[in-house]
């Protein structure tokens, strides 16, 4: 297995064991080895039906693999009950227009697991709330309903709802679909600034291939079939005296505010 770093002393967050992975009779990965190790920013890069969204909701345990393993915080998915460490934004979202939840309640959703969905809020997690849905501008949308919204305004919804819980390991697949280029270029800067100065890995799908290549470098670190996977290190401590992201997302919408 090909171990990204040679820091020796940090957590694996995500472990894939030979994992292969067939619709059908058609093979989209395989013999598939890697390791994640926390604070790394992964990018894969790799033409449609190479496998990326396959990989993550695999990682995020919607697919299960043909065969291999997935662990995560060196866990055996299938034993893995700590959703709520994880942050999610799919690529497309399958959403009926006629789902009856607020803007504010799916961002709320993003602050419980299944252990503690039914859970009054508290006075902090509300102000959690807020402040996602401020830093992605979209504030007076809270009470609309989210199948009223375009698709540009519901992936910022699904973008807040994967940052109100501070994550420890943030999967976007195709994040910026349907954003502007304004608010796509604040969105990077943002990550990049989490990746910096937080606690957090990120594994993100984007067909931008300057923005990947000009943070993750111009070689991957390794390729599987039509995947490649760009990694950068960040290893250090944290040196953001903030310890949650609220900052971040605040920086964000300063940004936004700048541009616009």
């Amino acid at each position: 297995m090909l171990n990204n770093a040679q820091s020796g002393c940090h957590q694996e967050i995500v472990t894939i064991d030979d994992v292969f992975f067939s619709y059908e009779n058609k093979t989209v990965i395989q013999n598939l080895s890697y390791s994640i190790l926390e604070r790394d920013f992964v990018g894969l890069i790799g033409a449609n039906g190479a496998g990326k969204t396959t990989l993550l909701k695999m990682i995020v345990g919607l697919l299960k693999p043909t065969s291999g393993e997935i662990r995560l915080f060196g866990q055996s998915i299938k034993d893995f009950r700590d959703w709520e460490r994880i942050g999610y934004v799919p690529q497309k979202n399958a959403l009926n227009p006629l789902f009856p939840a607020t803007v504010r309640e799916v961002v709320t959703s993003g602050l419980f697991g299944k252990k503690n969905m039914f859970r009054r809020l508290t006075k902090q997690q509300r102000n959690k709330c807020d402040d996602a849905l401020y830093a992605m501008r979209i504030e007076d949308l809270a009470d609309r309903r989210i199948g009223q919204l375009s698709g540009g305004q519901q992936q910022r919804v699904f973008l807040a709802r994967a940052l109100v819980n501070n994550p420890e390991l943030l999967i976007l697949d195709e994040p910026t679909v349907g954003i502007d280029a304004e608010t796509q270029a604040g969105f990077f800067r943002m990550i990049r600034h989490m990746h910096q100065h937080h606690h957090i890995t990120f594994i993100m799908v984007s067909h931008d291939m300057d923005m990947m290549k000009s943070y993750l470098g111009s070689e991957p670190a390794q390729k599987n079939g039509g995947l490649s996977f760009y990694v950068k290190h960040t290893h250090e401590p944290e040196n953001c005296r903030e310890t949650d992201l609220t900052h971040s997302m605040q920086q964000l919408r300063e940004t936004m505010e700048v541009l616009t």
